[in-house]
């Protein structure tokens, strides 16, 4: 195996010992292997690259080895039998791999079925291995079934998937499950770093930390990207790869650079927020990635503000990025990481479905923006209602006072008028009171929306609404629209504010790359002009016309007296 240029292949593991983090798994494997307590059929599950297809095959080399005939002795890495070594060049008649990938219907499976009748050839056991065993169709687990239950004593199934969800009950219950799971931080850290020394890779240990994160518990994902570096340096004069050619190289983000950008968004600069997010897609950044980050530096700022403190033994986050963290998190409350939260993960959802993944972006960054604000003029709101209620009980016990709580009520009121971060009037907060339970009430539609806006005279705002908003879903709270360049660079942002203002809630608008109903006005057109043509082809108009050979009909109105 040593000549293998792909480092994911030679450095794949050919004993269980050479496992990486599934340790009890083998042990266990091995154990029941060694005192012939073995299953009619294994099952193994996890995600891509953490040993499936490894194990199934140890598993077969461990069971048909010619050392193992006492069950005691196996095979190690350094004195392989032919046996063995025939399972590591597949070349092994009696070990017989499937891609259930591309062989998933019901005659691959009886090909399968008939070749199982005949006992093994050279080896003690005649073994199936069928990869990502969950493509299968649902007759060739039907025509599978039987022979998983009462197999023939000399044949076992090994069967591998990354879905364990898909495979029906009734299969999984014949089978032993092993669940793999992903490499823990460290020891995937330290096998990258024993295959670089040997490879006489020069890496930083920030370019080993950023693969290492980047295979998110893949071994064959973590080598993989290793051998992409190792090519790097090669063609860089085997110069030393540092953490920002990684960056580059896998299209990252330099995390500190955006817990700085979500800096300008708590502290609500949003010029200068848009500013650094435009540098960061400058710089070639990978929106999944971004997104990713942002929800680990959130999980990172709500174990700040619950337990006031972050390991810095954990190997996932540098230092200097434990500070800027403990520099910023005064700013922000468990409330608000929960709302960021779902934002973030509604946005991963949405970007699969806007082709202009910047501008997505954009949007994203815009409305974080806009929760953050929301949730300071909720509690400026909800100071003012405190203070009221003081005010008024100032008034049943000291009625002499009167006129001096009065007066502290208006200054009340005034500071927090020419306060910055209001952005509405007085006025407006007792309209939004007074409309909390009747705005609410009456938004039932999408129309009821431009009825108040004709009512409040949001005449701009109501030309977008019949003219420019294509409809694609409309629910309590959220509104998706499909994107159309007419509309109004703001509507958006003045759409949520009125509606937060008419109701008193919180609403999402958000765009879609769905192409969504007909606009209200377009409706109108085509209404109008199904309209004239009835009335057009309708006796009276033909009787007219014939009286009046030179009249026309021009317009159809309706009479609504």
């Amino acid at each position: 195996m040593k000549q293998n240029k792909i480092l994911a292949l030679k450095y794949r593991p050919q004993a269980f010992k050479d496992l990486i983090g599934q340790e009890i798994i083998s042990e266990t494997i091995l154990s029941g292997i060694k005192n012939g307590k073995t299953p009619n059929a294994y099952l193994l599950t996890g995600i891509r690259g953490v040993g499936k297809t490894t194990i199934a095959r140890l598993i077969a080399k461990a069971l048909n080895c010619e050392k193992n005939l006492n069950k005691k002795i196996i095979c190690d890495q350094e004195n392989f039998c032919n046996s063995c070594s025939e399972i590591i060049s597949s070349s092994h008649i009696d070990v017989l791999e499937m891609d259930a990938a591309s062989k998933t219907g019901i005659d691959d499976v009886r090909e399968l079925i008939e070749n199982s009748k005949y006992s093994p050839t050279s080896a003690q056991f005649k073994i199936f291995i069928i990869d990502e065993v969950h493509m299968l169709s649902k007759q060739a687990f039907n025509g599978l079934l039987k022979t998983l239950e009462e197999p023939p004593s000399r044949l076992k199934f090994i069967l591998a998937t990354t879905e364990v969800r898909k495979i029906p009950v009734t299969i999984l219950s014949r089978c032993q499950r092993f669940d793999l799971k992903r490499v823990d931080y460290g020891k995937m850290q330290s096998h990258l770093k024993n295959i670089a020394k040997k490879e006489n890779g020069n890496f930083t240990d920030e370019a080993i930390n950023l693969i290492t994160k980047a295979s998110e518990g893949s071994v064959r994902d973590g080598v993989s990207l290793l051998d992409r570096a190792l090519i790097f340096q090669n063609i860089s004069s085997n110069k030393e790869i540092s953490g920002e050619d990684i960056r580059k190289m896998l299209g990252l983000a330099d995390r500190s650079r955006i817990i700085n950008l979500f800096k300008e968004i708590i502290l609500g600069n949003e010029s200068e927020a848009l500013n650094q997010l435009e540098q960061l897609i400058e710089s070639g950044l990978d929106t999944k990635n971004f997104l990713n980050d942002i929800l680990e530096i959130l999980y990172f700022f709500s174990r700040k503000i619950s337990l006031g403190s972050i390991d810095k033994k954990d190997l996932s986050i540098s230092e200097s990025e434990i500070e800027l963290i403990d520099k910023y998190s005064d700013n922000l409350d468990i409330q608000d990481i929960g709302l960021f939260w779902q934002l973030t993960i509604k946005t991963i959802d949405d970007i699969k479905l806007i082709a202009n993944e910047n501008l997505s972006l954009k949007m994203y960054v815009i409305q974080l923006m806009h929760l953050k604000s929301y949730e300071t003029n909720t509690t400026q709101e909800k100071n003012l209602t405190e203070k009221k209620s003081q005010v008024k009980s100032n008034l049943q016990e000291k009625k002499a006072e009167n006129e001096e709580n009065i007066r502290s009520e208006i200054t009340i009121k005034s500071q927090l008028k020419n306060t910055d971060q209001i952005k509405t009037s007085i006025y407006k907060q007792t309209k939004s009171e007074n409309l909390k339970s009747s705005g609410s009430s009456l938004i039932k539609n999408f129309h009821d929306i431009v009825k108040l806006a004709d009512k409040e005279k949001e005449v701009d705002l109501k030309y977008d609404l019949e003219r420019n908003v294509k409809l694609v879903s409309f629910s309590k709270g959220k509104i998706d629209i499909s994107f159309n360049e007419k509309l109004n660079k703001n509507f958006i942002k003045n759409l949520t504010e009125k509606l937060l203002e008419w109701t008193n809630e919180r609403w999402i608008i958000s765009l879609s790359k769905i192409d969504g109903s007909q606009t209200i006005y377009e409706k109108k057109i085509e209404e109008e002009n199904k309209n004239f043509e009835n009335e057009k082809n309708s006796e009276v108009t033909k009787k007219i016309i014939a009286t009046f050979p030179d009249a026309k009909l021009i317009k159809v109105e309706e009479n609504n007296d």
